[in-house]
């Protein structure tokens, strides 16, 4: 999910924790619980640093290792001792609980997006994506925010957020009831379909589908029950054309097949070489794909410069890459003074 929708999530955690009497009948403890649940709610997403960095290891990491089940009890642990060490009269058993519950939460939210997480890794080193939920959902925020209110006007906030996630509980049974739906009618047109990506939109009635078959990558839109096409793709291995064999080496490119496992590619000839671009086609608004990955290489492949990231301007793209070229040329000259 979204920041916004971790925070207003951790906020309506601190009010279900009055309904731990430890924590209802000490001041001490309550502060330090929500202090311990508000941190763990944000915890897992603070790989979002790793975008200082470069785009491409933000790629490769984020929501992979800080959401796994070590870091979820890592987490939790962390934030629970240090707070203590500030706080020593609250009860460290009830604050670590109400921190675990922040912490889970968060990671098991995330995994009903699209984007999915590595929740179950080391057991499991895939990406989970159930996409059911866009990572924005109107619905969510703003039953948190109704709870955040009523609590704001005296009501009691461990029954306003019991009763709230009582009915998120069955808003999500509900919309895996969809996502499944839109899975089935899928194959039934493609009986022999490897993979169905389903990617939620922010309206309810309304999914962006890539159907992956033997031959085909097909993106379609699913909307009041019908299935659109919108464009098809041959999928196949990428061959071992010289040009892309030689933009496999790229980082960014690395990073962009560790993720995404629908994408298409391009190999266009330049004045200066070559330009290699892969389009994860998972991602589509507006008739647009903004998740792609571009490498320019020289005549003699060597690599000129690169992208991966989310573009929804062309300009924006150029200067990126620009600025990858520029950042690669003093690299190398660097290199050749030493």
């Amino acid at each position: 999910m979204d920041s916004a929708t971790h925070v207003v999530m951790g906020v309506g955690l601190c009010g279900l924790a009055t309904l731990d009497p430890v924590v209802a009948q000490d001041q001490v403890t309550f502060g330090a619980a929500v202090v311990g649940i508000m941190l763990g709610s944000q915890a897992p997403d603070l790989d979002t640093v790793l975008k200082m960095r470069n785009n491409a290891t933000y790629i490769k990491n984020h929501r992979g290792a800080t959401h796994s089940l070590p870091a979820v009890l890592l987490w939790s642990v962390l934030i629970s001792v240090v707070i203590f060490t500030f706080v020593p009269a609250a009860n460290l058993l009830h604050l670590w609980i109400w921190t675990l519950i922040a912490v889970g939460v968060h990671v098991f939210v995330d995994i009903f997006n699209a984007y999915g997480t590595k929740a179950l890794a080391p057991i499991k080193n895939k990406w989970i994506a159930l996409g059911a939920i866009n990572i924005f959902d109107p619905f969510l925020f703003g039953a948190h925010l109704l709870g955040i209110i009523l609590w704001m006007f005296d009501a009691h906030p461990g029954i306003t957020f019991l009763i709230i996630y009582a009915v998120l509980v069955i808003y999500y049974m509900w919309r895996i009831h969809v996502r499944n739906r839109i899975v089935r009618t899928a194959r039934k047109r493609h009986p022999h379909a490897s993979h169905v990506f389903i990617s939620p939109t922010i309206r309810w009635s309304e999914y962006h589908l890539v159907i992956r078959t033997r031959n085909h990558l097909h993106v379609a839109t699913y909307k009041n029950r019908n299935i659109r096409y919108l464009e098809s793709y041959p999928f196949e291995p990428i061959p071992q054309d010289r040009v892309l064999v030689a933009a496999l080496k790229d980082k960014n490119l690395i990073a962009f097949l560790s993720f995404s496992p629908a994408y298409r590619w391009n190999v266009k000839e330049k004045p200066y070489g070559y330009e290699v671009e892969f389009t994860d086609l998972r991602y589509r608004s507006g008739g647009y794909y903004p998740f792609v990955t571009v490498v320019r290489l020289n005549e003699q492949l060597k690599i000129l410069g690169s992208f991966t990231g989310w573009i929804y301007n062309q300009n924006k793209l150029e200067n990126k890459l620009q600025q990858s070229t520029r950042k690669n040329q003093k690299k190398a000259e660097l290199i050749n003074v030493t």
